[in-house]
Order: structure tokens, then C-alpha cells, then sequence
């Protein structure tokens, strides 16, 4: 009798056992920051220990500080780190992903372990570092929120720079000139679809290669905010660059709540928009109508047409109001922050945000939760400067990238785009 085993007689079960593959991102990068811990916190340990303010004195409820002893504290947290480090290498070899939740608490963990080192005999106050947190996530989650959208139609959306830019720059100009920051928003708006515009007439209706378009978007709306910049508003800037700032706005109860009170419910009308704009992003992507086909051209847009939905229509109208979106996040530069219009302000943030809508695998609250990472990490290099970290200020100056590479390459682990993304559709 033959032994030989067929491929009918494999039960399925072990069939898509032996088809699943394995990702080691996750885990490489857990041990490379696990090796990190160990050199800093507990080979190069510095003694002494750290303050962690939890409240301002203007609180209503007013919560003593956590003092934590550097040299225990470091040792625990490597400790800790090492036995998620573990975990996620049993979870691979088993064929399982390493778990959302416990990358958060071994980011957490990390950050806290850092902080304590590198703050040694300082006071960190933490309200303070999670409201700056919020204020340069803004910006990154309004464009990762365009991107979204965008590429979920299809089109991938590389001109998120130029849409925040032309938002800074649009809304700092006409709130000055009107003295209204309202209608300063709904410029930036306008100049966000301006914008998107002409990304969706080159590459949906010219079949001109999506990326191309947005780099060249990009380089054309620095260029020209920079001429403006420097021919006009330097020479008028008490008429067209003093534009007024949306004042803080405190929530009755809410605003009270020890630490996340004050970072999230004292806050600008534009942050508010922020928290209602992610929901209804996501409302609408995942159980409406409109979300059902702007996914739908973005997957299988040929499968979208025989069912009688114009593909190019819905995408043209899905990156417009892709660069609606992330150009209102421009106005926060100037209309929540800054005060003013300056040369190139956004700095990088739209390819930041774009960075956050692959890490958040397209998916409006996973791209948030990424564009508060970076934000973290940004506002990192502020604090540790403030505090005279050993760390140099080289490295700070790069911490947020260095954050960014890190996160899309080594934690993103297998993420697929939506199949029709980047494609222009021919119809036959």
C-alpha cells in the first residue's frame, strides 16, 4: 500500500497552518529596543531620581507628583521589556500576530523608562507634555485623515504637504485681512481642494502617475508660499499675517478631570472638529453608503462600474474632500499655534501624516492613534531639551523620523493597501 499522502488528504485546517507566514518585525524590533534599556538604564544608569508633575496647580483636583528612583525604576522596565520581547517571539513562531495592546504597553513602558533616565534629577510635567502632544499631533491627523480617504478611493494622496501648506497660508492671510479666524478656516479649506484639484485632474482624468503629481504638487505650493512669504507678507504683515487665534474653550466637568481634562477638553474649536472629524470618518468609510463605494473604486473598481457607480467621479469628488480635510488641519499652523504664516512651517508634517496612514493600515482610527505617536515624539525632543538631557540635540533634532522609521518598518508588520490604489482606472 503506497504511503504517499495527497493533497486531498491534508485537512484544511493544516493546510492554511502551513500557509500562514511568519512576521518578525515586531519581535526584532521589541529586542533591538529591549538591548537599547539595557545599555541605557542599566549600564549607563544615572543615579538620582525623577518627577513626574500629574496636575497644575490651577486643577480642581490637584495630584501629588509620582517620584520615581532612576536606577530601580530603569532595571524594571527592562525587565518588563524583555519579557514582552518573549511573548511576542512565542506569538510568531506560533503563527500569531504580537497583539495591539501589548505594543502600547511596551511603547509605554519604554517612554517611561526613558524619561526617568534622561530627566534624572528633573521635574517632568506631564499635562503640560500631553497637551503639547495634541497640539503637534493636530495637523497629522487631519492630513493622515485626507490620506485615508484618498487612497481608500484609489489615489494616493502624496500631496498632504502641499494641502496643509496652502491651508497654513490660505487661512493666515484671510483671517488677517478679514480679522475672522472662521473664515480663515474655511479658506484653508478652499485652498486644500484647490489643491487636490489638480491631483485628481492629472491622475484620474490624464492617467499621469499618481506620486509624480504629488511631489510636483508639493515642491509648486512651497514655492509659491515661499515667493508670497517673502514678497508680500514680510512687507504687510500687520494687514496680511497677524492673523487672531481661536481661544481655548473649557468643557463644564469634563475639563476638570485629573490629566485628561486639561489635555483634551481645554482645548481650540479646531481640536474639537479634530475628534469629531476622526468618528465621522470612520462612521463613514465602514457603515454608510458613501463609504461602501468610495471603498469599493479603491478595491475593485472595475466590479464598481458594472454596478453602476462612476468611478472617476467618485474618486475626483473623494480627493477633494480629502484636500478639505487636511487643509483644515493646515489652519491650525497659524490659526491654533503659531499666530502667523511663516516659510515652510509645516516642515515635513504631510509626509509625517502620510507615514501614519500606512502604519494605520488605512484605517481612520489606527492612523490617528499613529499621528499621536509622531506628535509624541515630536513634542519628546521639546521636553528632553527643556530639561538638559545628556541625550544630544542631534538626536533629538531626528527623533521624530527615527520614531517614524521605526514604527512603519518594524511594527506596521504585513499591511496591504487597497488593491486599486495608485491605479488609474481605463475604462474599456
Amino acid at each position: 500500500m503506497s504511503n504517499t499522502t495527497t493533497a486531498a488528504d491534508v485537512p484544511v485546517s493544516e493546510s492554511l497552518e502551513v500557509a500562514r507566514i511568519r512576521s518578525w518585525k515586531a519581535p526584532i524590533t521589541f529586542g533591538v529596543v529591549t538591548l537599547i534599556s539595557l545599555v541605557l538604564f542599566v549600564i549607563f544608569r544615572r543615579d538620582g531620581v525623577t518627577t513626574f508633575k500629574l496636575s497644575n496647580d490651577s486643577d480642581a483636583i490637584v495630584l501629588p507628583p509620582l517620584v520615581l528612583e532612576n536606577v530601580s525604576t530603569g532595571i524594571v522596565v527592562t525587565v518588563l521589556l524583555a519579557a514582552i520581547t518573549a511573548v511576542s517571539v512565542w506569538l510568531t513562531v506560533n503563527y500569531r500576530k504580537t497583539w495591539l495592546w501589548l505594543i502600547i504597553v511596551f511603547a509605554v513602558l519604554f517612554v517611561m523608562g526613558f524619561f526617568t533616565w534622561a530627566a534624572a534629577g528633573g521635574t517632568i510635567p506631564l499635562p503640560g507634555f500631553l497637551l503639547g502632544t495634541v497640539a503637534l499631533s493636530a495637523p497629522l491627523i487631519f492630513g493622515s485623515l485626507g490620506g485615508v480617504i484618498s487612497e481608500r478611493s484609489g489615489v494616493v494622496n502624496i500631496a498632504i504637504e502641499g494641502q496643509l501648506l496652502a491651508g497654513a497660508f490660505s487661512s493666515a492671510v484671510v483671517a488677517s485681512v478679514t480679522g475672522n479666524p472662521y473664515l480663515g478656516l474655511i479658506a484653508a479649506m478652499v485652498a486644500g481642494v484647490l489643491v487636490s484639484f489638480v491631483l485628481a485632474a492629472f491622475s484620474i482624468k490624464y492617467w499621469v502617475d499618481q506620486v509624480i503629481v504629488g511631489v510636483v504638487l508639493n515642491v509648486l505650493v512651497l514655492g509659491l508660499t515661499s515667493f508670497f512669504y517673502s514678497q508680500v507678507l514680510t512687507s504687510n504683515a500687520p494687514l496680511l499675517n497677524s492673523p487672531p487665534r481661536f481661544p481655548r474653550i473649557s468643557i463644564p466637568f469634563l475639563s476638570e478631570i485629573p490629566i485628561i481634562g486639561p489635555v483634551f477638553f481645554r482645548q481650540t474649536i479646531i481640536i474639537y472638529v479634530m475628534y469629531i472629524a476622526v468618528a465621522v470618518t470612520y462612521w463613514g468609510l465602514f457603515h454608510t453608503k458613501w463609504g461602501l463605494r468610495a471603498r469599493s473604486v479603491g478595491e475593485h473598481p472595475q466590479a464598481a462600474d458594472t454596478v453602476g457607480i462612476h468611478v472617476n467621479t467618485t474618486r475626483f469628488w473623494n480627493v477633494s474632500l480629502a484636500g478639505a480635510v487636511a487643509g483644515f488641519g493646515g489652519a491650525y499652523f497659524t490659526l491654533g499655534s503659531v499666530g502667523l504664516f511663516t516659510k515652510d512651517m509645516t516642515a515635513g508634517a504631510g509626509f509625517i501624516a502620510l507615514a501614519a496612514v500606512i502604519f494605520g493600515q488605512w484605517d481612520p482610527i489606527k492612523a490617528t492613534l499613529a499621528a499621536l505617536l509622531f506628535g509624541f515624539a515630536t513634542n519628546l525632543q521639546n521636553v528632553l531639551g527643556a530639561v538638559g538631557s545628556p541625550v544630544a540635540s542631534e538626536f533629538l533634532l531626528m527623533l521624530p523620523y527615527v520614531v517614524t522609521i521605526l514604527a512603519v518598518a518594524g511594527f506596521v508588520g504585513q499591511s496591504r493597501a487597497p488593491a486599486a490604489s495608485g491605479k488609474p482606472y481605463i475604462k474599456a
